[in-house]
């Protein structure tokens, strides 16, 4: 029997179940968006107000390229407008930033994650996030305490050109590995949505079409009805 009552979800986060995996009422089945400003049709604010109101289960301000200065000033503006809005807003890449602005979460390469728990072997926040590229690495991340991991890329995407995805198995080999929530990235769209579903994933990440949507919302809905119409039992 799947313990669902320890993650309040449908289906549990309980690798010996079989089922799906939620993980825990923190990191549940959704979709995540991942910012990237030089996508944006409008001013990055303005679009990061509408994603911030759109539903997604949590927004990650990636912005890799800014200095630190940069990214600290941008970070206490994003974080505002997630809480004015409810969204889940997480840092990515900067622990001490994320410590000062009082984030909850926050998201690190696997390379990162390692540097950093050398540093704090207490638990930050509330929840940690990892970059993957194999199952070796999505193990690694959950015995250095990753409350989730995202997985890719998965499809062909312009942020990798050239770079074939790893393709569908490769998700489900990780999702099978570990015991915390897998998200697929790179390329997902709502064509291959059902693909990524169907491998077991917790959710998905997704970019380009979250930054040039003219109603997040809308985008929201429709990746989420897709989701949903295909239940894994």
């Amino acid at each position: 029997m799947c313990e669902k009552e320890k993650c309040g979800q449908a289906k549990c986060g309980q690798a010996k179940c079989g089922q799906e995996k939620c993980g825990s009422v923190k990191n549940p089945p959704g979709i995540i968006c991942v910012t990237n400003r030089a996508l944006c049709i409008v001013p990055f604010m303005e679009q990061l107000r509408k994603v911030a109101e759109a539903g997604f289960l949590r927004v990650i301000l990636r912005e890799k390229d800014l200095s630190l200065a940069a990214y600290r000033e941008l970070a206490e503006e994003f974080l505002h407008i997630c809480r004015e809005n409810g969204a889940e807003g997480t840092l990515h890449t900067h622990g001490e930033i994320a410590i000062e602005l009082m984030a909850r979460s926050l998201h690190l390469s696997i390379n990162d994650l390692r540097g950093w728990k050398r540093k704090h072997s207490s638990k930050r926040f509330e929840n940690l996030g990892a970059s993957v590229h194999s199952v070796e690495e999505a193990l690694e991340a959950q015995a250095l305490g990753a409350d989730y991991v995202t997985a890719g890329h998965i499809f062909p995407t312009d942020c990798k050109k050239g770079i074939p995805g790893r393709g569908t198995d490769f998700l489900s080999q990780v999702v099978n590995a570990v015991d915390i929530p897998v998200y697929a990235i790179g390329g997902i769209n709502s064509e291959n949505l059902k693909m990524v579903r169907e491998s077991g994933a917790a959710g998905a990440c997704i970019m380009s079409s979250a930054m040039t949507a003219e109603n997040p919302a809308f985008l929201v809905d429709e990746l989420q009805r897709i989701w949903d119409e295909f239940p894994i039992d």
